[in-house]
């Protein structure tokens, strides 16, 4: 049996928020869709809100298989080659 003792702290962790953008205009969007039944479609609908009102560019979709889990290290890295932003959410 195996006690696992919840009060121990985890590892520590050296995260940090990106740079906020100065604007949106002309900037380059990323879509994660995360497997659920309607994400591309709400994605991409509020991809077309960004793009009429910022003229944005929505590059191809990003996919993660499972909604629960962190999308693979290989597309994020890919994704923060080549957007500006990326959106994700549920679309259930």
């Amino acid at each position: 049996m195996l006690l696992c003792d919840p009060t121990v702290p985890g590892p520590e962790r050296n995260n940090s928020r990106a740079a906020a953008l100065a604007g949106l205009e002309g900037r380059t969007i990323g879509l994660l869709e995360n497997g659920k039944l309607n994400a591309v479609s709400m994605l991409r609908e509020t991809a077309a809100v960004f793009e009429a009102r910022h003229g944005c560019t929505v590059v191809p979709v990003y996919s993660k298989s499972n909604a629960s889990a962190p999308a693979p290290e290989e597309t994020l890295k890919e994704a923060a080659q080549k957007v500006d932003f990326l959106i994700t959410g549920l679309g259930d």
